[in-house]
C-alpha cells in the first residue's frame, strides 16, 4: 500500500510540471527524463527550425517567415491542462504595447477546426494561432513537455525555452521577455487570428 501510494505522489507531482507528448515511446522502453519546469539558457543561439506548419490563415508557413522581431513561441495542446491554463495569459500579453510576437503552436492531432472552436469556446481571443498536426515542431525543437514557450530574437535565434506553464503576465514573465536583445515590436499584426 505504501508503494502504491509512492507512485500516485509521484505521478501526480511529474504531471504539475507539464504535460508529455502523446504517443512516445513503447511500453517497456526507458523514457527520457522529463526536464525540469523553468527558464532553460542550454539551446540559446540555436535558429528556428524551419520546420512546415499552418500558419493563422491555415496557409504552409514556417516560423522563420515570421521573424525580424522578437518571437514568444507556445507549444500547446487541447489535452494537455496546465496548457489550457496558461493560454489566457498568453493572450492577453499579445495584447500588450511592446510584447513580442506571441505564436500559439497546437500539438493536437485532430482537426484543426476542433481546435479554433476549443479556443473560441475558452474565450481566447486575440492569440496568433497556428497548427502542428504532425508534432514535427515539437519534434525538431526536441520538446519533452507541453506547454514549452520559446523566446526568438528578431534575428530567429533562440533566447530561452520556459518548460511547463507560467502566468506571461506576472513579473516573472516581464523579467524573461526582458531577455530580447532587440525591442519588441507590437504584439499585433495583421493577418493573425
Amino acid at each position: 500500500m505504501a508503494n502504491r501510494t509512492f507512485l500516485l505522489l509521484l505521478a501526480a507531482s511529474l504531471s504539475l510540471a507539464g504535460c508529455g507528448r502523446q504517443g512516445e515511446g513503447d511500453q517497456g522502453e526507458p523514457q527520457a527524463e522529463v526536464p525540469a519546469k523553468g527558464a532553460d539558457r542550454s539551446q540559446a543561439g540555436k535558429p528556428i527550425p524551419d520546420t512546415e506548419l499552418r500558419n493563422a490563415d491555415d496557409e504552409a508557413a514556417t516560423l522563420q517567415e515570421a521573424s525580424g522581431q522578437p518571437l514568444l513561441v507556445n507549444l500547446w495542446a487541447t489535452w494537455c491542462a496546465p496548457c489550457v491554463k496558461e493560454l489566457p495569459t498568453l493572450d492577453a500579453l499579445s495584447r500588450r504595447p511592446g510584447a513580442p510576437r506571441v505564436v500559439a503552436v497546437s500539438q493536437d492531432m485532430g482537426p484543426r477546426t476542433s481546435v479554433e472552436a476549443f479556443l473560441d469556446k475558452a474565450g481566447v481571443k486575440d492569440l496568433e494561432r497556428w497548427h502542428d498536426p504532425k508534432m514535427s515542431l515539437s519534434g525538431a525543437l526536441n520538446a519533452q513537455v507541453l506547454p514549452t514557450t520559446i523566446l526568438y530574437d528578431s534575428n530567429g535565434r533562440e533566447v530561452w525555452r520556459f518548460i511547463g506553464d507560467l502566468d506571461w503576465t506576472s513579473a516573472q514573465a516581464a523579467k524573461l521577455l526582458a531577455e530580447a536583445p532587440a525591442a519588441a515590436g507590437p504584439g499585433r499584426a495583421a493577418g493573425r487570428r
